[in-house]
């Protein structure tokens, strides 16, 4: 049984469809038979809210994954989806730099967690949108990672700075880290600006940039209050169809890299 590939869902720019990506891709490969595990390292817990694990039932958390005794196994809840499995995130990372800050390897802890992994083919973590420690232990941890760079003005200015950080962590913690892709969301075809953007990413990242894109579309809006995927909440929409695409895409290049 081979070891899970670990992806690191990151951008430090907020409200670029970072969770959205990383429930939705998730979704996706479990609906084509892959047993996948979310890691929500966000303390807003919008991947949790998002796949139907309220507040009151989070007993471990990914804080306990991080800084307690307790295993990936103990710590991930099964969700309504079939093949998909969650560590649901609690209030308590947001003072997780603070509580790490003193240990040794601090940025290793999460690697130590999940390295060797065998009871899963993906474990993809949610990133919170910031550079911090915790974003640090999932890129120590990552065999690769996954960027949603929204269609907006200054997209690619902010991920300089994310593949900049990237360039650091292999040559310090984990040299064997590299770009999975860039997935363009939020693309709306009918806007110019929304084209340039996707231009010039693909300009300047070329065959990093999926050709999947993801548009806007209402029902991906809607799905998180329904506490659920956009792939079960309207498996018909054009959300549904290019996250699915997306996952196809993701898998090929995986055999690419074997």
């Amino acid at each position: 049984m081979s070891e899970a590939r670990v992806i690191a869902v990151a951008n430090q720019k907020g409200g670029v469809g970072k969770t959205t990506t990383a429930i939705n891709l998730a979704a996706a490969l479990a609906e084509l038979g892959h047993s996948v595990v979310i890691v929500d390292l966000d303390p807003q817990g919008n991947a949790s809210t998002g796949l139907g694990i309220p507040v009151e039932k989070r007993d471990l958390s990914s804080f306990d994954l991080l800084v307690g005794e307790q295993t990936l196994q103990e710590c991930a809840q099964a969700t309504e989806v079939k093949n998909l499995s969650l560590v649901p995130s609690t209030s308590d990372l947001a003072s997780a730099d603070i509580e790490l800050a003193g240990r040794s390897a601090r940025a290793q802890l999460l690697r130590q967690k999940l390295h060797g992994t065998h009871d899963a083919d993906f474990i993809l973590i949610d990133c919170p949108p910031a550079l911090g420690l915790l974003t640090l232990n999932a890129m120590v941890a990552a065999h690769s990672i996954l960027v949603p760079l929204q269609a907006e003005f200054y997209a690619l200015e902010g991920l300089s700075q994310l593949l900049m950080t990237v360039r650091e962590v292999r040559q310090t913690a984990n040299p064997e880290l590299r770009i999975e892709g860039v997935v363009l969301t939020m693309a709306d075809n009918r806007n110019n600006l929304s084209q340039q953007v996707e231009a010039d990413a693909r300009g300047t990242l070329s065959d990093l940039v999926f050709k999947t894109v993801i548009p806007r579309n209402v029902r991906l809006s809607e799905a998180p209050s329904h506490a659920m995927p956009v792939l079960h909440y309207d498996t018909q929409s054009k959300g549904s169809g290019a996250y699915r695409s997306l996952a196809r895409e993701f898998l090929s290049r995986q055999l690419a890299t074997v």
